[in-house]
């Protein structure tokens, strides 16, 4: 549920700022008079704005999507302000429409490499070499090129698009589609700001002649780009990127921020290291996301942080020692009876006859974990949040020299 919720969460910031371009340009005109070359000078505002924001968190998608959108700005600039009357202006707004959709959505799937580096050069020169076609179409005055990108492929079309070309339709359409996929997929808000700046720049490219729609739009797209490198810099600063679970630099805000009553528990996976020696990092890696997502699903009010390696800590604001075991325990018995399967050829196929079984695949080649568990909480002795992780830590050694898959405070 909590997964779900994160992944219903990565629309709200663009779909909000479209929101507010739709409303800029409703209401623009009752704008107090101090802020209205806002609207002017945004573009560029936001643009810097993002670009120190992309290049400092090393964001190298974000800044050649920044870099793409400027270059619409400017081209809407020099050559579509009077139309589109002529070879050049036809020509750059086909380009424009058809090319950039393709490179948002060309991002949003392709990794961060970073930027000063062979990566980088190629996905710049993939963009300057689409800036030389659309410059050759207009020196070697091929019209013909231009005429097909402006070919009907339905006739009539079934909704109006304002000047957008049909193939710039199909590139949009696609383009949206492609980057909200890939943005569900990996849980990404820079991949959902590159589907909202596709929209926002489809609003703007509809109608290329009325500079404040255009110019709020690219705006709106800027800004979806430079707020995502913030959220997906803090995600990746307090979520750990194996387990999707809060970190432990996300642990010590909340140990800053608890009161007096609190409870504390340090999980570890038992014999990990000879299970990583015996079945290799991989499915050592699997093992910690599912010991991750049973711990995330604890109850009474806890939460789940990855503390390091194969620890993890639950925190319980508010609980005493008693009210947090029963659930604590509970987390223990449902990860001891999960089995996971090995790759290996007895492992039945996933098919509308053979479903993996709740609680895992339970073939011959299972396997299974157990965890130890260490309780502590706030008294006397332990009155500071360290103090009370180093109770919790011996309370966790206790339970592994007991035999481990138990539970110890």
């Amino acid at each position: 549920m909590r997964a779900f919720l994160r992944a219903l969460s990565l629309p709200l910031v663009p779909v909000a700022i479209l929101a507010g371009g739709f409303a800029l340009i409703i209401y623009g005109a009752a704008l107090p008079r101090s802020l209205a070359g806002f609207t002017i000078y945004s573009p560029h505002i936001l643009f810097a704005l993002g670009m120190a924001l992309a290049v400092g968190y090393g964001r190298a998608r974000a800044v050649l999507a920044l870099v793409i959108l400027a270059t619409a700005y400017a081209s809407r600039q020099w050559w579509l302000q009077e139309g589109l009357d002529g070879l050049h202006a036809r020509a750059v707004y086909a380009a424009l429409t058809v090319f950039l959709p393709l490179d948002l959505a060309l991002l949003s799937v392709l990794p961060e490499r970073g930027l000063l580096n062979r990566h980088g050069a190629l996905r710049f020169g993939v963009f300057l070499a689409q800036i030389a076609f659309t410059a050759w179409v207009i020196v070697a005055g091929r019209a013909d090129l231009v005429d097909l990108a402006y070919q009907k492929l339905l006739d009539p079309i079934p909704v109006s698009a304002g000047r957008l070309p049909q193939s710039a339709i199909v590139a949009i359409v696609l383009s949206f589609a492609v980057a909200a996929v890939a943005a569900f997929v990996r849980r990404s808000h820079l991949n959902a700001s590159f589907a909202g700046a596709i929209a926002a720049f489809a609003i703007a490219l509809h109608v290329p002649n009325a500079y404040i729609t255009f110019a709020s739009f690219i705006a709106a797209a800027e800004l979806m780009v430079a707020i995502a490198v913030l959220q997906d810099t803090f995600r990746m600063a307090f979520r750990d990127e194996l387990t999707g679970i809060p970190s432990r630099r996300a642990l010590n805000e909340q140990l800053a921020a608890l009161g007096n009553r609190y409870t504390i528990a340090m999980l570890d996976v038992d014999h990990f290291k000879k299970f990583n020696d015996s079945y290799g990092h991989d499915l050592g890696d699997q093992v910690l996301k599912m010991v991750a997502a049973h711990i995330a699903r604890v109850g009474g009010g806890g939460k789940a942080f990855r503390y390091g390696g194969e620890e993890f800590t639950v925190l319980f604001p508010g609980k005493d020692a008693e009210d947090a075991i029963p659930h604590l325990e509970a987390v223990r018995e449902d990860i001891e009876s999960y089995r996971m399967a090995l790759r290996a050829s007895d492992r039945p196929a996933q098919t509308r006859r053979t479903k993996r079984q709740k609680g895992g695949w339970r073939g011959k080649r299972g396997v299974s974990v157990t965890v130890s568990i260490g309780v502590a909480e706030t008294n006397g002795r332990s009155g500071t949040p360290q103090a009370v992780i180093e109770a919790a830590d011996r309370a966790l050694y206790r339970a592994k020299e007991k035999g481990r898959n138990r539970l110890s405070r």
